[in-house]
């Protein structure tokens, strides 16, 4: 199923934007586990929305309900269950869009694969209120991980090309205004990885963490280590020279592998950045089509929107990693 991921940590996201609700079951949790509610509420509530000054106005707790695979706080051996209820949907913004596919949208190809019954309504199921669920599943493997040792964070590097605090708080306010947005970039680093895990060819590392990157929405490219810098290095720059830490392991002078050699993880941090296409609803008038009439038409685009989706996207990033990271963690044991 495109909605499920992982082999030992297993974990399938349900609902649509403005269903009741959307949920996560999780399997491969272990048995006695008793997560930190109070943790995963915090790390909850950095990727809500409603929070902040350039974020959409659309208000939800993101509160996760466990209707399944816990006993007195503690995981119980079952298949974990959590729901998120919807509590501030206004799905008349969209009735527009069974006819008009918005640029930049799912709409159009999502019409062409399911027809005229698919649900719209905040984009469905291609919604990017789907990242809720998957960090509850990532929220958990993040607390299994800090137990191994293992730390993941991520912080944003540009937004729209700007770096700077100030230029970057300018700009928001510069899109906000204009009915426009803007996207960027992502930095995410993995701490305390032992060397070994992953597979090569279609196991590896990266293979792993980019399948659940791109689950985010916004999402379009991933790179590791030096990335596409590496295309224009030379051998004799790109390679990482080896050497002997004090404490045994191999180390690398340098980390433009980015943590991963082969598919496999070297003990060295591992490193990626994903970059976020602009908020594709935005405020101005747009070309589109209508679906029905096969004319072309004008399109100007309702409900509560985020004229920057990287702000809310940190923990997103975060989450993708760990349940990749702690996916692999678990199969290297079996």
């Amino acid at each position: 199923m495109s909605n499920s991921f992982g082999s030992r940590f297993r974990f399938t996201i349900f609902g649509q934007s403005h269903a009741p609700a959307i949920g996560v079951t999780i399997e491969g949790l272990p048995s006695g586990f008793a997560p930190d509610m109070e943790a995963l509420g915090a790390f909850l509530a950095r990727r809500a929305p409603g929070n902040g000054k350039y974020t959409t106005t659309r208000k939800e707790a993101d509160v996760p309900e466990f209707i399944a695979g816990l006993a007195d706080g503690h995981t119980c051996g079952a298949t974990v269950t959590a729901v998120i209820r919807n509590t501030n949907a206004r799905s008349g913004d969209y009735d527009e869009l069974r006819r008009v596919p918005r640029p930049g949208h799912a709409d159009y190809t999502a019409f062409v694969k399911y027809g005229p019954d698919r649900d719209v309504a905040g984009g469905g199921q291609f919604s990017g209120r789907l990242t809720a669920p998957l960090c509850v599943a990532g929220g958990l493997a993040l607390q299994l991980l800090a137990r191994e040792g293992v730390g993941i964070r991520a912080r944003i590097v540009s937004i729209g090309g700007e770096s700077e605090p100030a230029a970057i708080e300018s700009l928001l306010a510069e899109v906000k205004a204009a009915g426009d947005s803007v996207g960027g970039v992502i930095e995410c680093v993995c701490e305390g990885l032992p060397a070994g895990l992953g597979e090569p060819m279609f196991g590896g590392m990266e293979n792993r963490i980019a399948q659940a990157v791109f689950a985010i929405p916004a999402v379009k490219g991933v790179e590791f280590g030096a990335g596409f810098q590496a295309g224009r290095m030379r051998g004799s720059e790109n390679n990482d020279p080896f050497y002997f830490d004090e404490t045994g392991p191999v180390r690398t002078r340098t980390n433009h592998h980015g943590g991963i050699l082969g598919g496999i993880t070297s003990g060295m941090p591992l490193v990626f950045r994903a970059a976020f296409k602009p908020t594709p609803s935005i405020g101005l008038e747009q070309d589109s089509v209508d679906l029905y009439s096969h004319e072309n038409v004008k399109l100007t685009v309702k409900g509560r929107h985020d004229p920057c989706i990287v702000l809310r996207a940190v923990p997103c990033v975060e989450a993708a990693a760990a349940v990749a990271v702690y996916d692999a963690l678990l199969e290297s044991r079996c």
